[in-house]
């Protein structure tokens, strides 16, 4: 698109198309059992022009902002010690040049693909599609989707400053990215990735092609219109397939199936009803048999006693049978000891074991020595022996009550049986008494019931049927669609390419127009002491002729802050091809060290957002995760996490309040 077509770059332009690029609406992280979302819609149920995130440090700010960055792609996502072992996926929902979309992936092991589908999150959409991340250039992958609406699909970048015999790498959606996500990390003196060469030339790059004053224009619009004719031929081809399926199922089209449904719908509400007041007047009918009921419930209370008593009764036998035999074994026992002294003579020692002489006097222990050997023995063990007599007593005692016990439940046990019998018999006449006389009433209700469920069922086909053919319907609009928008595209680049030669592009307008609104925005701030404010030509900024490296860490942040929002204002006010949507992560950084000055400065900052996305900047989205926003914005908090249990909400994670 030439610049005369895009719209002047002044303060009170009016883009062509405000609805082209990315909205942010919802961010769902889902865990197991819950999910933690972050709205970012206005009353009206569109984008918030201005969305700002409030809070304590640690409870999750600049979280929410990474996670919308891991949803459009970035290789991996936070790892707080909150956050990982509950949440499983996180969901970002977005409108594509005002299609609603569901961009989806999951959290634990950063995933190589995400799944996409239109709609809203809260609705049923379309099967959602898996799309890679890499690479980039492929025609399915997530960034070539996202890059198509923003109007940049099929941008090739140069690796190397010389154009000449430079190989060119396509343009990624991550690249793009460096234009909508400002982090605090940029903001410590590495706002362009100087630091790093290649991420240095493909950003000035980036913003080249953003603004189309790309220096080897015509050859990226040649290389851009023949990608993309290759994929709107792939798409027209599997349009037409699509089509043939659609025709072959003889759906019709959408007015009729949407007919179709709702009337299955209607169908089945009113086959819920009729089988709510079928069942109200069964148990009318069947009401005079309560009596018969309240008796057959006793029964079955009866039986299951009865039945209960018998297994207990068994229980107990199986239990005591063993304890019996072992008792009988242990007066056993007992009784041969008890008879032992008298059935074996004590062996008794009556001649020297050295020299076999018979001695005069029997030997015996005296004075604790053995009068044999004279060996000093050890002292009697107190307490007196164990009275084997007693022991086989009590044994008999406890063998007698177990053998009581015992023919006590095997002779009550049939008896038990007997009622068991007798209460499972009750319970089944009961049954068949509630049956006899409720069968009249009940009967004619049956043939109702079955032709009720019959209906439902064939609404609920009727119902599926229609839903899936809207579900085919929708996706070959899409499919039609989205080649009505390729073709669009193409008709677009093959006039730019026609005007290339006509009208080179102008960089040094661009820079001089960013380079005028940088100096703008900090003038409105007040910079302190500000002279020679400007961006040169390798999109560097400079303020009182310096670097933006050589001013302190509060400057670096407004200079930040600054050149950021200077490249996306004009972008917007261009109709230029960026996205439409900027994240800011700590605006304040660095201002505290002046409270007094660092909070008037921050009012003017959001002074100014709110001014400018009201006006130049209307349809346009800036979302901000600040500390501590200024009254001026606290009509744009979407939500103020405490860090406090009493406050809720905590953080993010609302429930993690350690």
């Amino acid at each position: 698109m030439t610049e005369a077509g895009r719209g002047s770059v002044g303060h009170g332009a009016v883009p062509a198309d405000r609805t082209h690029g990315i909205r942010l609406r919802r961010l769902r992280l889902a865990a197991a059992e819950r999910s933690y979302d972050i709205d970012f819609r206005g009353a009206d149920g569109s984008a918030r022009a201005l969305s700002v995130i409030a809070g304590a440090f640690g409870t999750g700010k600049t979280t929410v902002l990474e996670f919308i960055d891991y949803c459009l792609g970035a290789s991996d996502h936070p790892r707080h010690p909150e956050v990982m072992p509950r949440v499983r996926s996180a969901a970002l929902e977005v409108d594509l040049s005002g299609a609603p979309h569901v961009v989806e992936r999951t959290v634990g092991e950063p995933s190589t693909w995400a799944t996409v589908r239109s709609g809203r999150l809260d609705e049923q959409g379309e099967v959602a599609k898996r799309r890679p991340l890499r690479p980039a250039a492929h025609p399915s992958s997530l960034s070539s989707l996202l890059l198509s609406y923003c109007k940049l699909e099929g941008i090739h970048l140069r690796d190397a400053p010389d154009p000449a015999g430079s190989p060119a790498d396509p343009l990624s959606f991550r690249e793009l990215m460096w234009l909508c996500l400002l982090l605090g990390d940029r903001l410590d003196g590495d706002l362009l990735f100087e630091r790093q060469p290649v991420r240095h030339l493909t950003l000035r790059q980036v913003v080249d092609v953003v603004f189309d004053v790309h220096d080897d224009r015509p050859l990226r619009l040649g290389r851009q219109i023949r990608e993309l004719e290759e994929r709107a031929a792939a798409a027209r081809v599997a349009y037409a397939a699509a089509q043939e399926l659609v025709e072959e199922q003889s759906l019709g089209d959408t007015a009729l199936l949407d007919a179709a449904r709702e009337g299955a719908m209607a169908e089945q509400a009113a086959a819920d009803a009729e089988l709510a007041e079928l069942d109200r007047r069964t148990l009318a009918a069947a009401g005079f048999a309560d009596e018969l009921r309240d008796r057959y419930r006793q029964a079955v209370e009866a039986a299951e006693e009865a039945v209960t008593a018998v297994r207990d009764g068994e229980t107990q036998l199986r239990r005591m049978l063993p304890l019996r035999v072992q008792y009988a074994d242990d007066v056993s026992k007992l009784t041969m000891l008890s008879e032992a002294e008298e059935v074996f003579e004590p062996v008794r020692l009556t001649a020297c074991p050295v020299c076999h002489t018979v001695p005069a006097t029997t030997p015996a222990i005296a004075e604790g020595r053995c009068g044999l050997c004279q060996t000093e023995l050890p002292a009697e063990p107190s307490g007196a022996a164990p009275d084997v007599g007693a022991e086989l007593a009590a044994a008999k005692t406890r063998l007698a009550e177990l053998t009581r016990w015992v023919e006590e439940l095997e002779g009550g046990l049939p008896a038990l049986r007997t009622t068991a019998e007798q209460a499972l018999a009750a319970e089944v006449a009961a049954a068949a008494e509630v049956d006899a006389a409720t069968a009249g009433a009940v009967t004619p209700f049956l043939g109702e019931r079955d032709a009720l469920a019959r209906r439902r069922q064939g609404a609920a086909v009727v119902h599926e049927r229609a839903a899936a053919g809207l579900r085919l319907v929708a996706s070959l609009r899409r499919r039609a669609q989205d080649i009505e928008r390729q073709e669009a595209t193409i008709a677009s680049l093959r006039e730019e390419l026609a005007e290339a030669g006509q009208s080179p592009p102008d960089r040094s307008a661009v820079i001089g127009r960013i380079s005028e609104r940088f100096a703008e925005l900090l003038a409105e701030w007040r910079y302190p002491k500000l002279a020679e404010a400007y961006v040169d030509e390798r999109l560097v900024p400079h303020v009182r002729g310096q670097r933006y490296t050589a001013a302190s860490s509060g400057g670096r942040t407004l200079i930040a802050l600054a050149w950021q929002l200077a490249i996306f204002e004009v972008a917007w006010e261009t109709n230029s091809s960026h996205p439409g949507f900027l994240l800011i992560d700590s605006p304040q950084r660095s201002l505290v060290d002046n409270p007094v000055a660092g909070a008037a400065t921050i009012a003017r900052v959001y002074r100014h957002l709110r001014r400018w996305l009201a006006g130049p900047g209307t349809g346009a989205q800036i979302v901000v995760a600040d500390n501590a926003p200024p009254a001026e914005a606290e009509e744009d908090v979407i939500v103020r996490f405490s860090r406090r249990s009493d406050q809720p909400p905590y953080g993010l994670i609302d429930d993690e309040t350690d």
